[in-house]
């Protein structure tokens, strides 16, 4: 059995730490494997106010948004660009603002760029806002030929729960994310609406045929899937193709989930955490005609950015699933067989808030984290 670090982290810029990961953590039902495995963490960039997504250019750059409502072009070796121009304005407030950005499978021919952010409205009552979705042309540090291609209804107000990430699928249709925007929960089980749900969009932001509500008058054509609380984490599995998310639950609760077309994830009425108020909640899901998660966290861990590794400089953890948290402070690492997750293991344990994970073009793994003075931290395997 290997033996359990426990260690203090002080972030200095452009050198790191060296860590041995191992050990056995708690989560629904697994054990976690053990494979030790020497890393380096080192910061790539800093000075980001709040990062929330990132994605990699071809030549190696990347695009980073910060939730205040800029985004940034950030060079491989950690150059900051000035604020990209014309990003829509965004409601920055709370959970609100400037939230995930992606490539469009076809970037190299068209230049094409896609964002999500909450996006504010006036009304007499005061500021509404809800998620919507822009797709631009990046030419050079200019966002050109502007269109939304999806706005979340209804707008509410309030600045919590707008999910959002945005992940393209092998079909080339595109899922986004959403939330059920905090105090309009019950919502989530109406499909009349967007509130707590999975979209499912053409990149121009038409309609699928072959979505599971298309035909349906009493619901959104755009929706995929509905009953989600707030979901910040999608990944499109490598071999499967399918969709896996997570969201967050209340007090406990959070979830990993495989979203089938047309199907109900239960939130509110199903949940393996208790509601802020210490309200119990039913944790029987297929009882109530609702869908299991695969995986669940109580107490809550905050899960926010998902990534399926498939390079090549950690080859034990090929195929494996990694989670960023914020409440737990780490990353986790999940085996995968089929739809069942085998195990866990926390990673960079009692660091800092982690928003997001993805990997780069040569096989490292990285990380931004949710602070006021935000990090791009890059992990790669130790020198021997």
């Amino acid at each position: 059995m290997f033996q359990q670090f426990s260690f203090k982290i002080r972030f200095q810029p452009y050198i790191w730490f060296v860590l041995l990961i191992c050990g056995s953590f708690f989560a629904s039902t697994a054990h976690a494997q053990r494979i030790a495995t020497q890393v380096d963490v080192k910061i790539l960039a800093s000075g980001l106010q709040h990062p929330w997504g990132m994605a990699f250019l071809p030549d190696g750059k990347i695009l980073v948004t910060e939730r205040v409502g800029r985004l940034r072009i950030v060079t491989p070796d950690g150059r900051i660009s000035a604020p990209v121009k014309n990003v829509p304005d965004v409601y920055s407030e709370k959970q609100g603002g400037l939230l995930d950005v992606a490539l469009d499978p076809n970037y190299a021919a068209n230049r094409l760029i896609y964002l999500s952010y909450a996006e504010p409205a006036t009304s007499s009552g005061g500021t509404l806002a809800s998620t919507a979705v822009a797709r631009a042309e990046l030419v050079d540090n200019s966002l050109t030929n502007i269109k939304v291609i999806f706005r979340q209804d209804p707008k509410t107000h309030g600045g919590q729960h707008f999910g959002s990430r945005l992940a393209f699928a092998p079909d080339g249709n595109l899922f986004i994310t959403l939330g059920d925007r905090g105090s309009h929960m019950e919502e989530a089980q109406n499909p009349s609406n967007h509130i707590g749900t999975i979209i499912r969009i053409r990149p121009d932001g038409s309609i699928p045929d072959d979505n599971p509500f298309v035909k349906n008058p009493k619901a959104k054509p755009e929706i995929w899937s509905y009953g989600h609380r707030s979901v910040q984490g999608a990944a499109i599995h490598p071999e499967t193709g399918e969709l896996w998310i997570h969201e967050h639950g209340p007090r406990g609760g959070d979830e990993i989930n495989i979203p089938k077309p047309g199907k109900n994830y239960g939130w509110p009425e199903a949940n393996y955490g208790v509601h802020y108020s210490m309200i119990p909640i039913k944790d029987e899901h297929a009882e109530q005609g609702f869908e299991e998660p695969i995986y669940y966290w109580t107490p809550s861990v905050a899960p926010s950015g998902m990534l399926f590794y498939t390079g090549g400089l950690f080859p034990g953890w090929r195929g494996n699933l990694f989670i960023g948290t914020l409440a737990g402070q780490h990353l986790i690492r999940l085996t995968i067989s089929n739809d069942k997750v085998l195990s866990e293991e926390q990673l960079l344990q009692n660091t800092v808030r982690l928003r997001d994970v993805e990997q780069g073009p040569e096989g490292a793994i990285y990380l931004l984290t949710d602070e006021e003075v935000g990090k791009i931290l890059k992990m790669t395997p130790a020198a021997q």
